[in-house]
């Protein structure tokens, strides 16, 4: 085995320290603030929607990468009712627990 073979992990991860450094504090090193476009500034109020639709749209709609062939799988029900709980009563937690109380029993006690 060769004696060298721990120099390119240790690049890999000095460069990836480096740059994770450098990305996260390029805000904090200018002295003054920088100027954002009013287009940037409007489309960075819809950034965190689009985030959470990104990750949750694929875990509700998809199974092993493709779309759910059947109306028998217990995040379609959960999800409709935890959708009109919130719209009911605007409250998270609620939303949550709605959701949970009617995808446990179908999906553990029916086996959707």
């Amino acid at each position: 085995m060769n004696d060298w073979s721990w120099i390119e992990p240790a690049i890999a991860i000095f460069g990836l320290a480096v740059i994770t450094v450098v990305s996260r504090s390029f805000f904090m090193i200018p002295e003054r603030e920088l100027p954002l476009p009013d287009w940037l500034k409007r489309g960075l109020k819809y950034a965190p929607l689009a985030a959470l639709t990104a990750v949750i749209a694929p875990e509700i709609l998809m199974t092993q990468g493709e779309l759910v062939g059947t109306f028998m799988d217990a995040r379609i029900p959960a999800v409709l009712c935890a959708t009109a709980y919130y719209f009911w009563r605007r409250g998270i937690l609620g939303t949550i627990v709605v959701g949970m109380v009617v995808y446990l029993p179908l999906h553990i006690g029916w086996n959707w």
